[in-house]
């Protein structure tokens, strides 16, 4: 079911299953003409749809009668039924949308397990590229249960009661999953030869039940100008969503960003999604997190309480100046890292081979397989780490000239490029070496994030209570 990752396990295997191939390589490429002809693709769409006039479903949901692509039949769970429904506060309303159930699927406090892991114009002439290479469809793998840190404080008892309340159910990464799968055979009608991925928090281990979903649309191996390839796709594709899909699709929105994306709602699971073309880099740290999210059981507690608290905080959104969760991540990381008795090493430098951003992109996903637990002397319970990292960068990280660095795993000496000239938080992407904290440009908002680390800090080291920094019955109801 999901043919393009080791979704929906931790990816630590035995040896007879780490050989899977998801990618079966093929010398095909790309012709001039073949990609031209996208937009002739769209515009046909429907010759494909005529061939078969059976009834579009999705799940359990029809919303329009409409002759459908046999291409995007929806496959029913067999237990779909029995699924409770994201309890996720929704942002648009669905006259489809079944009543929310919550908590259904939340662990018991005792078990202490985790459950989861503008159009082509003629003139435009595309290089000549190799095509994504095809791959064959492998079953869904369940997640494989590890046991959580032992909790013998209030501190620590109230970061894991959190954890086990917020985190991504495997229900929820399955309904994610469905949506990529038929928005893949719709978006095949333009791009035969493209593959969409599932990335970011949904699939790396540090989502959570509210988590949007991120897409990275592949159409080749080498990079895409995201301001002419890039925008030129996904203005297809909008289109596509807007004609095509418009029953099942709120909203598409197509936002020309630095790397532009297309938002929108899925109807049938309620999903918001944000899609992108040939992110790579995107793909490559996802695995890569998700290999620090299961190197080490404290690892993935810590992470999720401490974006619950930017969040609630307002310092985490990086579209209003303030951090990226993706920032967030690589900061607990980093702390981790450079505790005294390390909790986490560097995988870049243990395992280069498996982490090389010079990798294929058909064997990314076999990097975690190669990784077994790391075992750290460090025994810091939950409540003492989430302690020190708010000390750390309160007290200890030099803003000025330090850079945060997971590659390296310590805080290295800013670089001189114009790109980290005058910035105010410098977090190095651990692939391409870019500043995944420019976001941030304004001093009031720096000032605002370093006095929330502080003040959160006094308060924390005074009262020992998660609820002095960030109200647990608040975070439980936004999930």
């Amino acid at each position: 079911m999901f043919p393009n990752s080791i979704l929906g396990r931790p990816p630590f295997t035995p040896n007879h299953q780490q050989h899977n191939n998801f990618f079966t390589l093929s010398p095909t490429v790309y012709s001039h003409q073949q990609l031209i002809d996208a937009q002739f693709n769209f515009q046909n769409a429907d010759l494909s749809r005529a061939v078969s006039l059976q009834q579009l479903t999705y799940g359990n949901v029809s919303p329009i009668q409409t002759s459908a692509s046999p291409l995007f039949r929806g496959r029913k769970l067999s237990d779909e039924k029995n699924l409770p429904l994201d309890g996720k506060r929704q942002r648009f309303h669905s006259p489809h949308q079944e009543p929310t159930v919550v908590n259904q699927i939340v662990p018991l406090s005792g078990e202490r397990r985790y459950s989861m892991p503008p159009l082509f114009h003629t003139h435009y002439v595309p290089d000549i590229v190799r095509c994504v290479p095809p791959f064959r469809e492998i079953p869904f793998l369940e997640p494989r249960e590890i046991t959580l840190p032992e909790a013998k404080d209030k501190l620590s008892h109230q970061i894991l009661e959190l954890f086990e309340t917020c985190q991504q159910q495997i229900s929820d990464l399955k309904k994610k999953e469905l949506c990529r799968t038929q928005l893949q055979r719709e978006i095949q009608l333009l791009f035969p030869q493209s593959r969409l991925f599932l990335v970011g928090s949904s699939l790396n281990g540090f989502g959570t039940r509210s988590s949007d979903g991120d897409l990275c649309l592949v159409v080749k191996e080498e990079p895409v100008n995201q301001k002419t390839e890039a925008r030129h796709i996904l203005t297809l594709v909008h289109k596509h969503f807007c004609t095509r899909l418009s029953g099942y699709i709120e909203r598409p929105q197509l936002i020309r960003a630095k790397v532009p994306i297309v938002k929108f709602r899925d109807k049938v699971s309620c999903v918001e999604f944000d899609l992108n073309v040939n992110n790579i880099v995107g793909i490559r740290n996802t695995f890569l997190l998700r290999t620090y999210a299961y190197l080490e059981n404290r690892v993935r507690p810590l992470v999720l309480v401490i974006k619950k608290w930017a969040s609630h905080h307002q310092i985490n959104d990086a579209s209003r100046g303030t951090l990226s969760s993706y920032s967030l991540v690589l900061m607990v990381l980093h702390y981790l890292q450079t505790l005294p008795e390390p909790i986490l090493p560097s995988l870049q430098k243990i395992y280069p081979e498996s982490f090389s951003p010079a990798i294929q992109l058909h064997l990314v996903h076999q990097a975690p397989c190669n990784v077994p637990p790391y075992l750290s002397k460090n025994e810091s319970n939950l409540g003492d780490l989430l302690l020190g990292f708010l000390k750390y960068y309160a007290t200890e990280f030099d803003w000025n000239s330090q850079m945060i660095s997971v590659r390296e795993a310590k805080a290295i000496p800013r670089p001189d490029g114009i790109e980290w000239r005058n910035k105010y938080i410098c977090v190095e992407e651990p692939f391409d070496g870019t500043n995944t904290a420019r976001a941030v440009h304004e001093k009031q908002k720096f000032d605002m994030i370093k006095d929330q680390f502080l003040k959160s800090w006094h308060r924390l080291k005074n009262k020992r209570d998660l609820n002095s920094i960030l109200p647990v019955r608040v975070a439980v109801l936004k999930r």
